[in-house]
């Protein structure tokens, strides 16, 4: 059982309007806390955008995102889990980056999950454009490769952009694999659609071993089937989630900058989530929630529901590792 420390504030005590938002309504307990050391799975927020390339706005995601999360309560409405009291769960701030220098905030995030891993805390991030998962992953793969389940609907796995290795969030995946933090052949892709550019990603992803689950098959084969496929390319080594929100068809979550019509609906956004139980993950994020084309808060809610429904895959992997 986990510290009531680190139990969210419920409703009953304080409603959900009042008070100062936290993921979650979780304790906030940045790395400089006295108790940061007894976290086990830390809560980030990424507000970085420096890696888009065209309509701008996710690095005021995390804000929005927390301010709608006071409206996730403690347990799961279909597992019944509770993953609060499974595992000490905080808000571990902002990672701040720079504005005006692209690789410096890449090594400022780099070096801040760099402290959260080497404290043994298990990373749930919400974005920040996508480029924010690459110095993640550089934090958490520096002793031997991740596999990874991606669901997005691009590969992010292009090299260049406007000539160049370029680092934008069109490349993430591509910077990881190269850099040794990804095990290519452990590595799946689902939803990827939309119109292109050229064949540039796909072809790298096969010249690698990458799987790519176009959304066509993802929608004739159904969630169980590519998520059964999933699990078994994932096996039970650690493994990174990373799910950009235009995954979702963006009458769903129209708040993103790169949307691409004919995705899953926002409850096949959650199944491919609860999938994922019982995976070695040694952390997740959310990113690409861009408040400025969705005002309402709606698309910010549904990635809300996304991070909590992360956590509850997570929860189980955390505590069970603790326990060894």
């Amino acid at each position: 059982m986990s510290d009531p420390f680190f139990h969210p504030v419920s409703g009953f005590d304080l409603p959900r309007f009042a008070g100062i938002p936290t993921f979650m309504r979780l304790p906030f307990v940045p790395p400089d806390h006295s108790r940061f050391s007894e976290v086990q799975v830390g809560l980030i927020g990424a507000p970085w955008d420096g890696g888009t390339t065209n309509r701008p706005g996710p690095r005021h995601g995390p804000r929005q995102v927390r301010d709608l999360s006071t409206m996730i309560r403690a347990g799961h409405g279909v597992t019944g889990l509770r993953p609060f009291e499974l595992v000490n769960c905080a808000d571990l701030g902002d990672v701040g980056p720079n504005p005006a220098d692209l690789m410096d905030s890449l090594a400022r995030m780099e070096a801040f999950f760099t402290t959260v891993r080497d404290a043994a805390v298990t990373p749930l991030t919400v974005g920040g454009d996508h480029l924010c998962s690459l110095p993640i992953l550089r934090a958490l793969a520096k002793d031997a490769p991740l596999g990874m389940v991606h669901f997005d609907s691009h590969t992010d796995l292009f090299h260049s952009y406007f000539g160049g290795r370029m680092y934008t969030h069109g490349t993430p995946f591509r910077r990881a694999i190269e850099e040794g933090l990804l095990d290519p052949q452990r590595v799946v892709q689902i939803g990827i659609r939309g119109t292109a550019y050229d064949s540039e990603d796909r072809d790298f992803a096969g010249s690698v071993g990458v799987r790519v689950i176009a959304i066509e098959e993802f929608f004739a084969r159904g969630v169980d089937d590519v998520m059964a496929e999933a699990r078994a390319i994932i096996g039970d080594k650690p493994t990174y989630v990373s799910y950009d929100i235009d995954f979702v068809d963006p009458a769903y979550a129209p708040g993103t900058g790169t949307p691409e019509v004919g995705g899953p609906n926002s409850f096949q956004a959650l199944q491919v989530v609860r999938a994922l139980d019982g995976l070695n993950i040694v952390g997740a994020d959310l990113v690409e929630v861009s408040p400025p084309f969705d005002t309402s808060g709606g698309t910010a809610f549904l990635a809300a529901s996304l991070v909590f429904e992360l956590l509850c895959v997570m929860a189980p992997a955390v505590a069970a590792r603790a326990s060894r």
